[in-house]
C-alpha cells in the first residue's frame, strides 16, 4: 500500500491504520473516534488527506476543457473561487465529485477523490486531446484543518486566511494552495504544500493545544452528520446529480443542455423527473443502520437502500443517508437490520448545522 508524507507522524502518534483508496491511512488515534469528532466540532482537527488527487489544467483552452468535463461555466468563474461540481459520463452518471478552483486567467486546480484518481486522470487527459490545454498531476502533501478555531490556528501559524470565505482559495507562496473548504460541515481549510514541507508544517500545527490529529473514522461521522455524500457509497456512475440531491451544483441554464459530457442525458432525465432520491434518515430506535441495509415500505415492498449510516456524536444518535424511490411515502419506511425491521424517519439534511464563513 502507498503511504502519505505523514505516515511516520501517524505511527508515532499511536494511530490505528487501515487501507483506504490504496493507502495505509490512519483510522483513529488514542483519543478515539468519539472524542476526535467532538474536538473537531469544538476546536480544530487536523486531517491527513494527502491521498487525494490534484490536477492542474492550464493553457489557452483550459476553461473550454473544464466546461466540457463538468456542468458549469468556468469562463465566468471568479479568480480564487472554488466550485463544487462533477465529472459526468455520457449517461449523466457521476464519474466523480470534485472541486475546481480558478487560480488564473487560464489556470485551474481540480481536487478529486483518491479512490477515483486513476479514472479521473484518464478521463480529463482523454478529453484534453481535443483542446489546447495542459494537464499536470501534482505530487504534494495535503492536510485539512477543520473546526471553529481553524482560522485562528492558521493565522497564528503565519498564514493569514482571514480574508477567505467559504469556497474561496489563495496561493500564499510558491507550491502552496489554501482553500476555505472541507468535508466536516465546520469552518475550515484544506492546505496543499510541497511534500518535503508537509511533516514540519503538520507538527507546527499540532504544537498548538487547540489542534488534535483526526482519523478517517471521525472524518466519516463528521461528513455524515453534515449530510455530505461519499463517492462509492452515496454517489457512483449509475447515479445522477439530480437523484443524489445535488441539483443545486448545476446552474439552471445548464439543466436543459450544454457543452458538457452527459448534457443530453441529464436534460432528458431532469425533464422526466427523478425516479430515485437521496434522503436523510433516522432510526426510530437507538440502533445504527449501516450501508447496504434494504429499505421497504409498510407493505414489505422494497423501495431502496441505506447508502451511508452510523452514529452521530453531535446528534446524539444514529443517522443515515438512503436512496429511495421518488414516489415512496414518507411514512412506514423500514430498514432490514440482520432480519429485524427497524422503522426509519425521513428528516431534513444536514443532521448537524453547517458552520461556514460566508
Amino acid at each position: 500500500m502507498k503511504k502519505t508524507p505523514l505516515h511516520e507522524l501517524h505511527a508515532e502518534s499511536g494511530s490505528k491504520f487501515g487501507p483506504f483508496a490504496g493507502y495505509d491511512m490512519p483510522l483513529f488515534y488514542p483519543l478515539g473516534i468519539m472524542k476526535e469528532h467532538q474536538h473537531t466540532r469544538g476546536h480544530a482537527g487536523l486531517f491527513d488527506i494527502s491521498h487525494m488527487v490534484h490536477i492542474d489544467v492550464s493553457g489557452p483552452q483550459a476553461a473550454d476543457l473544464i466546461a466540457r468535463a463538468s456542468p458549469f461555466d468556468p469562463a465566468s468563474q471568479d479568480q480564487g473561487s472554488c466550485k463544487y461540481t462533477f465529472f459526468l459520463n455520457e449517461n449523466a452518471g457521476i464519474i466523480d465529485d470534485l472541486i475546481v478552483t480558478r487560480l488564473g486567467d487560464a489556470r485551474f486546480r481540480i481536487v478529486a477523490n483518491a479512490g477515483c484518481a486513476e479514472k479521473d486522470i484518464a478521463h480529463i487527459s482523454k478529453l484534453a486531446e481535443e483542446y489546447d490545454a495542459d494537464i499536470e498531476v501534482l505530487e504534494c502533501g495535503f492536510v485539512a484543518l477543520q473546526g471553529p478555531e481553524a482560522e485562528k490556528v492558521l493565522c497564528d501559524a503565519g498564514i493569514d486566511v482571514s480574508q477567505l470565505v467559504f469556497m474561496t482559495a489563495m496561493e500564499p507562496e510558491s507550491g502552496w494552495f489554501v482553500s476555505r473548504t472541507g468535508y466536516t460541515g465546520e469552518d475550515g481549510f484544506e492546505i496543499a504544500l510541497p511534500v518535503a514541507e508537509t511533516e514540519a508544517f503538520a507538527r507546527k500545527l499540532l504544537s498548538d493545544e487547540r489542534v488534535e490529529l483526526i482519523g478517517l473514522g471521525a472524518r466519516d461521522s463528521l461528513r455524515l452528520e453534515a449530510g455530505l455524500s461519499l463517492y462509492g457509497q452515496d454517489l457512483d456512475e449509475e447515479t445522477s446529480p439530480h437523484e443524489a440531491g445535488l441539483i443545486w451544483a448545476i446552474p439552471k441554464e445548464l439543466r436543459s443542455g450544454g457543452a458538457y459530457l452527459g448534457a443530453d442525458a441529464f436534460a432528458r432525465k431532469f425533464a422526466e423527473g427523478r425516479k430515485r432520491k437521496r434522503v436523510g434518515l433516522k432510526p426510530k430506535e437507538a440502533k445504527p443502520v449501516r450501508a447496504g441495509a434494504t429499505l421497504a415500505d409498510s407493505e414489505g415492498n422494497e423501495i431502496g437502500s441505506i447508502t451511508s449510516g452510523g452514529f452521530g456524536p453531535t446528534v446524539g444518535g444514529p443517522v443515515a443517508l438512503g436512496m429511495i424511490s421518488a414516489d415512496a411515502g414518507e411514512n412506514g419506511i423500514f430498514a432490514d437490520v440482520r432480519g429485524k425491521q427497524v422503522e426509519m424517519e425521513i428528516v431534513p439534511l444536514p443532521f448537524a448545522p453547517h458552520h461556514y464563513k460566508k
